[in-house]
């Protein structure tokens, strides 16, 4: 008698790969157009759901939560299955999850532009969307963690621990960050007041970038590069170190953003001094990620996805100096409020988050279509060269401008008067905003490249491929 062998529940994970590349589009379209804005304020039309105030946290939710996101889901219920063999734990709720995720980001693109918004960065959205996300991110967690109870393997390879541990804290953070009073059904207001708001904003804000946006794409690169390269990780006790101190320490850097504000000296330091130790588990990240190539760097030449995922490391690594070095309060009395952080942020988003998901979203399509790869390889290479010089162009210009503006906002007379008026900083400023949007256009252009790549292959494929579940054995 012949059983029906189990297959992965790749359904959704071929849903969600597919909106992380039109998710892409749309927030890095919304971050070209408030680009160009800086440089033209005219193209705001004078229509208030156009203006750059509001049109800016729609792309930042649009660009974490609805690219990065979509990606995190996809990547994680691939890995989940892989890791443990076996299929997703209640494929309805899996599926609730994807649908869920969708009406969030849908909800979020009406209500921004409208103005319904709770004004608090990383938050913006007005409780009833905050309600639906809790009750999607809970969803997602008893996926995961239910995938893991009922694995068939002992072992929990390292990728999950970070998946998990980002899946719990982005929940713990968003239940209080979002703790509200509403007013109607569109307007709410904080329960924290003053400075103690502003340290749980910044408390959830730097653990957006801590677990959102770093532990759950690490948690991509430690099974993606290995898979890719066709070698084991360089060292497996270097990432669950890397694991361990990562947790331990991003949650207490928060503060960082508030130097020189009205939160005590002693918790400004805290953050300042956490950041710096977060120096050493970063870098022993990226070095574990780019070691893994022992052996098999020849494949650089040949495999663009290897490239978007070392190179994604490498701008990992760079962001993660930078950062800390940014939390030295002397360091930042420059830096804050000025268009360096801009390009720190972008440095780690468009290098280091969105390189390793459009390699990953390259490697994992075609195995969840039943191909071998994508329709074209060439495509992905063009793709690589036209996102890398994009991200050069925009950080570049960002840091240039940004130590400028702070160079010029300190400089003082004599008789201690200011020596630049604001708008002389603003006008000095303008060429390299030109620049930033040449790189912003640079980086959308490649995403629609990738859409058309995407396009073809899904038309390669010959739908639905189930992939049996193999014997319990070693993933």
């Amino acid at each position: 008698m012949s059983t029906v062998p189990e297959t992965y529940s790749d359904k959704v994970v071929r849903q969600f790969a597919v909106m992380t590349v039109i998710w892409g589009i749309v927030g890095m379209l919304v971050g070209v157009f408030i680009a160009a804005q800086l440089y033209w304020p005219a193209l705001n039309f004078d229509i208030p759901w156009l203006s750059y105030g509001r049109l800016r946290p729609l792309h930042t939710n649009a660009v974490i939560f609805a690219f990065g996101g979509s990606g995190l889901f996809a990547t994680s219920y691939y890995i989940v299955q892989r890791t443990c063999h076996a299929t997703l734990f209640a494929p309805r709720l899996a599926a609730f999850t994807f649908w869920g995720w969708q009406a969030v980001i849908v909800a979020a693109a009406i209500t921004l532009p409208l103005g319904m918004t709770s004004g608090k960065e990383y938050a913006e959205l007005e409780w009833p969307i905050d309600i639906l996300i809790t009750l999607v991110w809970v969803a997602y967690a008893v996926v995961f963690f239910g995938t893991i109870v009922q694995r068939k393997i002992r072992h929990i390879y390292v990728a999950n621990w970070f998946f998990g541990a980002y899946i719990i804290t982005i929940a713990i953070l968003h239940i209080f960050n979002n703790l509200e009073m509403p007013v109607t059904l569109t307007k709410s207001y904080s329960l924290y007041t003053g400075a103690v708001d502003a340290m749980v904003q910044w408390w959830y804000g730097h653990n957006a970038v801590g677990f959102f946006l770093t532990t759950a794409f690490l948690g991509m690169m430690y099974y993606f590069i290995p898979k890719q390269a066709g070698r084991p990780v360089y060292s497996y006790r270097l990432s669950v170190v890397h694991f361990w101190a990562l947790i331990s320490i991003y949650m207490w850097a928060g503060p960082h953003h508030l130097h020189y504000t009205a939160l005590p000296d002693w918790a400004q330091s805290i953050g300042m001094v956490f950041s710096l130790i977060l120096l050493a588990p970063s870098w022993g990240g990226m070095i574990n990620g780019i070691m893994t190539l022992s052996g098999a760097w020849d494949k650089l030449r040949t495999d663009p996805i290897l490239k978007f995922m070392i190179v994604s490391l490498s701008f990992y690594g760079m962001s993660t100096f930078e950062g800390p070095m940014m939390s030295i309060k002397t360091v930042n009395a420059l830096s804050h409020y000025t268009d360096w952080t801009v390009g720190h942020v972008h440095s780690g988003a468009l290098g280091c988050v969105a390189m390793i998901t459009i390699g990953c979203i390259y490697s994992l399509l075609p195995r969840v279509l039943g191909l071998k790869a994508m329709y074209s390889t060439k495509m992905i290479e063009q793709h690589f060269w036209i996102h890398t010089i994009g991200v050069v162009f925009y950080i570049a210009a960002m840091w240039i401008a940004g130590v400028m503006q702070g160079l010029m906002w300190r400089a003082t007379n004599d008789d201690g008067t200011l020596t630049y008026t604001f708008v002389e900083s603003l006008k000095a400023t303008y060429p390299y905003y030109l620049a930033r949007l040449g790189g912003g256009v640079l980086c959308l252009s490649g995403m629609v490249l990738m859409l058309v790549n995407v396009v073809k292959t899904l038309q390669l494929s010959k739908g639905n491929v189930d992939v049996a579940v193999p014997a319990p054995a070693h993933a």
